[in-house]
């Protein structure tokens, strides 16, 4: 019996029969996952599950992490938009200021920055959120206040990337199909040398109103972006945090506490992929956190809890103080376990919340043929899904109940596959293995490892993911299955709000062509794979096609798109 063997065996023996066990110890490398995943990963009791979740929604939402290192001040930016002034002086001002920034209202700012409305009171499922204070909050997801030395600054959590409009709905955990965090840093950084002179100003303190103490949490924020360094994405809806992060702590010295540097801060020590070449992808979907034990697309992050590697990238990426962030997690640990609850017990939504029956499909032959190919083509990569209308007296059962995925059955051991799609994104994570000489890593389990290819990820709500593959480089599932010779080399993207008109239900993506929405034909929503890191290749030979020829005719592309949706 061979080494690894033996150490499978053990693992599995504790995944199996030792629960509390398991609870320490669901961060190491290689720890193997059940089939059917870790809904509840800390193994709580069912009141106490309902607890946590509850807390680590709110957390998502509200950004916990109150030493953060990037943290303007709210009040003189509502003073300035509320215009309450009775100087004519101060009231032009404002207007000229307006005028420049093309926002009237802080939910303009917020909306600009990419963020969606509250879910309704009535809202339920995976449509609901708890709402911070039990109130539905008028601003914008993802858009926290965080008092500081007696003032108010704002931060964006979790939610500002992890949740979207689907439709009139807003979910919590979906990707936000068009985030706009790293922009925000760009454009924070870019005017940080226009701004920082006037900190303490007359100028200032007239047109906003700024107190001593926002004065000081201003140039606090200031001189903690010196530390970062910042790459803007390469299209709407892709995320360079990645090199964010790396860029940054380029910026720092090469010790273990990544110690803020001056003269690194005015030259950066170069990085040989990330100066020349991208690595953007797009922000992943909650729900299929609790069916691996690697992380990011690419599988790169081969141990600790991801949330703990996220709240590290963040801050790395906001110009923390390394110390002072790791003495937070240290005295923080349950707010880090109602986070970590609370996103692996996210579901993803439907296809039957939004279209009927015959929208769909009422035949069950062509979901069942479906079924078939992706058992034949597909299962052996993105995992196996029993179905009901497998199991005896379905008949009997509503077709929505019918169609429902009654068991997830994923890798044990999440793989990571090269089948040709662009490489730059995990070219890049090479560069953020220097993650690994931090003692605040060292100290919480995080251990990076560069991967050739990317995970397969579990399908469940692929259906309300598009676009599809790491770079977005699919618009639709139609363009998946097709050849990527013959794959679209253009495509308009644009907000999911109305499902007849922004949605092609039979590709199953953005419509195309003639089809697409004429608002959506703007420059900044053209999506061109022809860009470095853009590149719409792979996943086709050996997969669907042979020797280079489609092995699916068109009906069976439909009928496996048909299926795909029901999972």
């Amino acid at each position: 019996m061979t080494h690894r063997l033996c150490v499978n065996l053990i693992r599995a023996y504790i995944l199996l029969f030792s629960p509390q066990l398991l609870a320490h110890n669901i961060w190491v490398e290689g720890l193997l996952v059940p089939p059917e995943g870790r809904s509840n990963i800390l193994n709580l009791e069912s009141v106490t599950h309902g607890e946590y979740v509850k807390n680590g929604k709110i957390h998502t939402q509200i950004y916990p992490v109150e030493i953060t290192g990037a943290l303007p001040p709210l009040r003189p930016l509502e003073h300035f938009f509320e215009n309450r002034s009775s100087s004519l002086f101060q009231t032009i001002l404002k207007m000229i200021g307006k005028s420049f920034s093309g926002f009237k209202s802080m939910d303009d700012v917020t909306k600009a920055m990419g963020l969606h409305p509250y879910p309704h009171q009535n809202d339920l499922g995976v449509y609901s959120v708890p709402f911070p204070f039990d109130e539905r909050p008028e601003h914008r997801m993802g858009f926290g206040v965080i008092p500081r030395q007696g003032t108010d600054g704002f931060s964006f959590s979790c939610a500002s990337c992890h949740s979207s409009n689907l439709f009139g709905k807003t979910v919590l955990g979906l990707t936000n199909r068009f985030p706009r965090a790293n922009e925000f840093f760009v454009e924070m950084i870019e005017l940080s040398p226009k701004i920082k002179p006037l900190i303490g100003s007359w100028l200032l303190n007239k047109a906003a109103d700024m107190t001593t103490q926002e004065n000081q949490m201003l140039a606090d924020t200031l001189n903690n972006l010196d530390r970062v360094n910042v790459k803007k994405p390469l299209i709407l809806g892709l995320d360079t945090s990645l090199a964010q992060v790396s860029l940054s702590l380029n910026k720092r010295a090469a010790d273990e506490w990544a110690t803020p540097d001056k003269n690194l801060q005015k030259k950066p020590r170069p990085d040989a992929i990330l100066d020349h070449h991208p690595a953007d992808s797009k922000p992943a979907v909650w729900w299929n956190l609790k069916y691996k034990n690697r992380w990011l697309s690419d599988g790169s992050v081969i141990s600790g809890n991801p949330v703990i590697t996220n709240l590290l990238w963040n801050e790395v990426g906001r110009g923390t103080d390394l110390k002072l962030l790791n003495n937070w997690i240290l005295q923080n640990q349950k707010t880090i376990d109602e986070i970590t609850v609370a996103i692996f017990s996210i579901e993803p939504p439907r296809i039957t919340d939004f279209f009927t029956e015959k929208e769909i499909s009422s035949r069950l032959d062509q979901l069942k043929n479906g079924e078939a190919l992706f058992n034949t083509h597909c299962a052996r990569c993105h995992g196996n899904y029993e179905k009901a209308w497998n199991q005896p007296t379905a008949e009997k059962l509503p077709f929505e109940d019918q169609i429902k995925t009654t068991k997830v059955i994923y890798h044990t051991n999440t793989p990571v596959i090269d089948v040709g799609t662009d490489p730059r994104r995990y070219q890049g994570m090479k560069s953020l293995e220097q993650l690994n000489r931090l003692q605040i890593s060292k100290d919480h389990g995080v251990q990076v490892k560069a991967q050739k290819g990317y995970v397969p990820p579990p399908l469940v709500g692929i259906w309300s993911r598009w676009p599809y593959f790491h770079n977005n480089a699919a618009p639709s599932l139609c363009a998946v299955l097709t050849a990527s010779k013959f794959r679209p080399v253009t495509y308009y993207a644009g907000a999911a709000n109305d499902k007849h008109r922004d949605f092609d239900l039979e590709c199953n993506g953005y419509p195309m062509a003639d089809n697409t929405p004429p608002e959506w034909k703007q420059p900044v929503l053209l999506f061109d794979t022809r860009r470095d890191g853009l590149r719409n290749t792979g996943h086709d030979e050996g997969i669907f096609l042979r020797n280079g020829q489609e092995i699916l005719s068109l009906d069976d592309k439909r009928n496996l798109i048909k299926f795909l949706q029901t999972l």
